[in-house]
């Protein structure tokens, strides 16, 4: 059966300060909500520079409360302006000292439904995470909105299969996964993980990347932003690799049940057999 859900990404360039990446997300919210999407995803630590190019405490001042803070207050009330479901990928302080990336969600109405933190935390060159964020605590939740029921999985955390099938198995029918990521062996992936994590999953993916070089770094972050349907193939087009763009598409989550029913890869999983997975 038919239930199409329009969906929106947003993939931007740095603007230089904080209040003007707020204001360019409201526009582009807008602009979805033009289009008639009605649920859209931003980039990871959407309204900052990738400040984990350089590990510099001065960067802490970009926390906030979630969802106390001024940000998720701001765009709950603009999700419920236009009755659209909002992620909202932030710099979350839980109290002094302790960090997360997060992402918050945001149904329709305006409410807030509750927040996702960043499982796995990367300290390599250019991604000095660990810097920054504890590794996230609440596990893979899955949100009940009003398009359907969301999960969240940020950049690093999709290098990792088995995030994906918790989701899936908590009942997943679109997965974002926020990033900023850059040229070289990620590209080949990017292209690759997400769209095998949806097939292997059935559900659709939602990809978003940043786009440009900023000051803090040489990393190039190439957007490409997409969405993956539950077979594995990219919905439509994916989005420039160097431009700053907006995508709207028609998911059809009728699709999940269709593939699930042909694949029936949950019904074949043998988690009696797993369980050195998860040793040390």
């Amino acid at each position: 059966m038919s239930n199409v859900v329009r969906s929106a990404l947003v993939q931007a360039s740095w603007t230089g300060d904080k209040d003007s990446m707020i204001e360019l997300h409201e526009d582009y919210v807008a602009e979805a909500a033009s289009a008639g999407a009605q649920v859209m995803c931003f980039q990871e630590l959407f309204y900052g520079p990738y400040f984990c190019q350089v590990q510099d405490a001065e960067y802490y001042s970009y926390t906030e409360a979630i969802p106390d803070g001024p940000t998720t207050k701001r765009f709950q009330e603009l999700a419920a302006r236009h009755g659209m479901v909002l992620i909202l990928p932030m710099y979350e302080q839980e109290q002094p000292g302790i960090l997360y990336n997060t992402a918050a969600v945001i149904d329709a109405d305006g409410s807030y439904l509750g927040k996702y933190r960043k499982s796995h935390i990367p300290q390599v060159k250019g991604f000095y995470e660990k810097f920054y964020f504890r590794p996230g605590n609440l596990g893979y939740p899955v949100f009940d909105t009003a398009v359907g029921k969301v999960g969240v999985y940020i950049c690093y955390d999709r290098h990792f299969p088995e995030g994906w099938r918790a989701l899936g198995l908590n009942g997943a029918q679109i997965v974002f996964n926020p990033s900023a990521t850059s040229r070289g062996l990620s590209s080949y992936l990017w292209q690759l993980e997400q769209t095998a994590s949806a097939a292997a999953n059935m559900y659709y993916v939602g990809a978003i990347n940043r786009v440009g070089v900023e000051p803090l770094g040489d990393n190039d972050f190439y957007g490409t932003s997409y969405f993956a349907s539950p077979r594995g193939q990219i919905v439509g087009e994916a989005a420039s690799d160097r431009e700053p763009e907006l995508i709207v598409q028609d998911l059809d989550l009728g699709q999940i049940e269709e593939v699930r029913a042909q694949w029936a890869f949950y019904r074949d999983r043998r988690p009696d057999t797993y369980g050195s997975v998860t040793q040390a």
